[in-house]
């Protein structure tokens, strides 16, 4: 059952975090759903640009609603992760999104207000949801880059002007991630300090975090011990997911772990497997890898186990 953002927020405030997974093809969604079933836990299918123009959006589209009809006990919502104000448009003339993002954060703050507020109407007048960025997280992540000079901090009292000028439903923070698998240097972490002012000036408001993979290190050894060349990765802390829940986060987004899950599998299968070329074997591995690692994330984001009490709230 496809819902909007702003209802699994409602139910998720404060009490857990709801697991946002980019997706691109098949398997991921095969695997995507069964970890979400095997864990009980609501979530949100991201969709990139890149994932659009992939194959095609209707394929991709068109997987979605499949899995959602072979998986038919899931709630989630389907989002438009950091799409430019056209892309915004087209999702949310399509019928099929419940909630895109519109990412203005790199321009100035005003035009940021403007090009939201505009979106926001859009959407809201066919009952979907808006994400809206303000700060510029560091890292690279498909067709998004920016040096780490230029990423800044989220500022409280800017993050409390702006929902109130553009209606937005929910805000991304820069509190310290960033995208890719190069996040941190030495023991940095999250900007706490930073995300509970903004949670004292918008309580009850949902807060996003973006760039949230933990890159784990034994599958990044496991990708460079079958011929990769993964490097000084460093990803966020899992133990500090729930405590950013606590603080008003309610959408933590997952994408670099899913991308090493996959090029793990792949990687040990041709090594092990060098004379094969069905690509089904590894792809029937991957989906059900992908499942336990989404039942994983789904446990420690707070998120398992809540479906039937979320069906309840929703009085479905």
């Amino acid at each position: 059952m496809i819902v909007t953002t702003a209802q699994l927020f409602k139910h998720a405030y404060g009490k857990y975090a709801v697991g946002a997974y980019n997706i691109n093809n098949a398997e991921q969604a095969m695997g995507l759903f069964r970890g979400a079933i095997d864990s009980q836990a609501p979530f949100i299918i991201q969709i990139s640009k890149g994932a659009r123009s992939y194959t095609d959006k209707r394929m991709l589209e068109a997987i979605i609603r499949a899995a959602g009809d072979i998986f038919p006990e899931a709630i989630f919502a389907v989002h438009l992760d950091h799409g430019d104000e056209a892309t915004c448009y087209d999702c949310i003339d399509s019928g099929f999104f419940s909630s895109v993002m519109i990412d203005a954060s790199h321009d100035p703050f005003d035009k940021n207000v403007e090009i939201t507020k505009r979106v926001v109407d859009r959407a809201h007048a066919k009952g979907i949801s808006v994400e809206a960025e303000l700060g510029m997280l560091g890292g690279v992540e498909e067709d998004i880059k920016v040096e780490e000079g230029n990423a800044c901090l989220t500022d409280p009292v800017e993050a409390e002007d702006f929902v109130k000028k553009t209606g937005c439903d929910s805000l991304a923070c820069a509190i310290g991630t960033s995208h890719g698998a190069f996040k941190f240097k030495g023991r940095q972490s999250l900007h706490f300090d930073v995300l509970t002012k903004i949670q004292t000036r918008m309580p009850g408001f949902p807060l996003v975090m973006h760039g949230s993979s933990s890159v784990p290190k034994d599958e990044v050894d496991r990708i460079n011990a079958s011929g990769g060349t993964i490097k000084d990765s460093m990803g966020v802390d899992v133990n500090e997911y729930l405590p950013a829940a606590k603080l008003g986060v309610t959408k933590i987004n997952i994408d670099t772990d899913g991308r090493l899950v996959w090029t793990r599998v792949h990687r040990e299968f041709f090594r092990d497997k060098p004379s094969e070329f069905d690509f089904r074997p590894p792809g029937k591995i991957f989906i059900a890898e992908y499942a336990k690692f989404i039942a994983s994330r789904n446990k420690l984001l707070g998120s398992a186990g809540q479906l039937a009490d979320l069906r309840k709230s929703l009085g479905k």
